[in-house]
């Protein structure tokens, strides 16, 4: 395409000539510096909902169960647990554990955490997650009282989980930190104050020590956690780098030991001057544009078909990224273990051109063409380089079908909140797997989610139907065949316009040891060491 010649000019621009990185510093204190995507928002754990937030928790609680090196469920606060025969009675046994303070994590302290997530008080953007659990879904919109909550404490040391129905992944659930527990005594004492310096209260590897808004976020060791003889690292700063270009300066610099997030127009550069810090593996996490169902024209489905079609798949993965992301014609990932898959856009075998001949084609029934273009505006998550030159990209594609795209790129913090408040068009979009299950991609679209998650407001009857009736099923063949169904229905009304699966894109120096690259792109600093150099 023409403008794919403007586009390597604006790539050029953006990158510049590359350096030889300096030399290797030498390390005079166990601290390990992590580039960590964007600036938190929270670190309450009934609040965090971004990568970059969860990332810092996860270091700071521990949950009923924990993260190993690759990503997989192993015990954390629990030693052990015991299934019912019907799958839908959990009991978890409790290690003798304590909170950074010294008292006694308890039963109390995780059923106190659930309850309070599903509040609707809380108002808690990732609630849903736990609508596993049995009445969940009455408490959090308030049709039930908190005990009616299927988990108690039985006793201190155990707690017991009653299931709406058999959840096969509850194991990789309970790693996320919508269910770690919550120290009561200290959020009776501080209120919403409990998560800041000097109050904070954690179970995890690491204590929260400073937090300066918009420049680090610093964790020291917990002399206090379960396993603290095994954690190698004293200190681990936490650093915003929403812009990617920046970060990789720094990461050249040894300022930054480690990286989420590569800029890909430096990857050719990468993998001839640095080949031994790219951590690549395929990364259960899409990238999409979400279309907000309340405005006209996008609640025409014409126009979000042909915006879908018009996005040129191709040519973002293997022109523009090059990174070796598949393009996406799916909304669940490849790979998730019981899902059958099959699904795809219908014009996925379609050519380029005939795409945009039907997509112009579309656009006039719905009211667009030469003389009446349509004027709307792209959302993107950052105002770096490598963010802009793929909405340039996109909103050249658009062009083609009477679509003049205005690209409004704004920080992390105001891209998400400005998506939950339904002030978008379009939005580009990702989400990462909490958990390895296809039904972790199905949700955002279940018309219950919230606006965090669905921003886009669609709403399916038959859909949010097809995704109980996966829930309820035991059998994981047929359940695999529902949700399959419900992903069915979801493509067929193009609520998104999916473009790429990731890879993992991160940057570890030589000297961090234990970064084990996996699919949910979790690398705890609790497994990992700072080698002599």
């Amino acid at each position: 395409m023409r403008f794919l010649a403007g586009l390597a000019l604006l790539i050029l621009a953006a990158c510049g000539p590359a350096d030889a990185p300096t030399s290797v510093p030498v390390i005079t204190e166990n601290v390990l510096r992590r580039g960590n995507m964007a600036e938190p928002e929270t670190l309450d754990l009934a609040h965090c909902d971004t990568a970059w937030e969860m990332n810092i928790v996860a270091d700071l609680m521990t949950g009923l169960l924990a993260d190993d090196p690759h990503g997989d469920p192993i015990p954390g606060v629990a030693e052990r647990w015991d299934v019912s025969a019907d799958g839908l009675v959990w009991t978890f046994h409790l290690r003798d554990d304590h909170w950074s303070d010294g008292q006694p994590v308890t039963a109390d302290d995780f059923v106190f955490a659930w309850r309070r997530a599903l509040d609707p008080k809380t108002a808690s953007d990732y609630a849903s997650i736990l609508y596993v659990f049995k009445n969940a879904r009455g408490v959090n919109t308030g049709k039930m009282q908190l005990d009616a909550l299927g988990a108690r404490a039985v006793d201190a040391a155990t707690v017991e989980i009653t299931l709406e129905h058999p959840t096969p992944y509850l194991t990789e659930l309970m790693t996320h930190a919508t269910t770690y527990p919550v120290p009561r005594h200290v959020v009776a004492a501080k209120g919403n104050e409990w998560t800041r310096p000097g109050s904070y209260v954690g179970n995890g590897a690491y204590t929260l020590s400073e937090w300066v808004p918009n420049d680090h976020v610093t964790v020291v060791k917990n002399l206090r956690f379960f396993d603290a003889a095994h954690v190698a690292i004293d200190r681990v700063i936490y650093y915003p780098t929403d812009d990617n270009e920046a970060a990789l300066r720094r990461f050249r610099a040894f300022e930054l030991d480690t990286q989420e997030r590569l800029p890909p127009q430096q990857i050719d550069w990468l993998r001839a001057n640095m080949p031994d810090t790219l951590k690549m593996v395929p990364y259960l996490r899409s990238e999409y544009i979400v279309f907000n169902l309340t405005r006209a024209p996008f609640s025409d489905i014409r126009v979000r078909e042909a915006i879908s079609l018009a996005s040129d798949r191709e040519t973002l993965s293997s022109k523009i990224r090059r990174l070796g992301e598949p393009p996406a014609y799916t909304i669940v990932p490849p790979g998730m273990p019981a899902y059958p898959g099959g699904n795809g856009l219908t014009f996925k075998n379609m050519p380029v051109e005939a795409r945009l001949s039907l997509a112009q084609d579309l656009m006039r029934k719905a009211g667009f063409g030469p003389a009446k273009r349509l004027a709307a505006r792209l959302a993107v998550r950052s105002t770096a380089a490598p963010e802009r030159i793929e909405a340039v990209a996109l909103q050249e594609m658009w062009r083609r079908i009477y679509v003049d795209a205005e690209i409004v790129a704004s920080d992390a913090a105001i891209f998400y909140n400005s998506l939950e408040q339904g002030e978008f068009d379009l939005a580009k979009a990702s989400w990462g797997a909490d958990f390895n299950d296809a039904s972790n991609f199905l949700f955002l679209l279940a018309g219950d989610s919230g606006p965090r998650l669905n921003p886009g407001r669609y709403r399916n009857p038959a859909f949010d139907a097809a995704l109980a009736e996966a829930e309820a099923e035991p059998d994981a063949a047929r359940r695999g065949a529902i949700l399959v169904k419900a992903e069915a229905l979801a493509l067929k009304d193009h609520p998104w316009a999916p473009l790429y699966f990731w890879v993992t894109t991160d940057l570890v120096h030589n000297y961090v040891k234990g970064w084990v690259p996996n699919a949910i792109d979790e690398n705890r600093s609790r497994w990992l060491s700072i080698a002599p150099h």
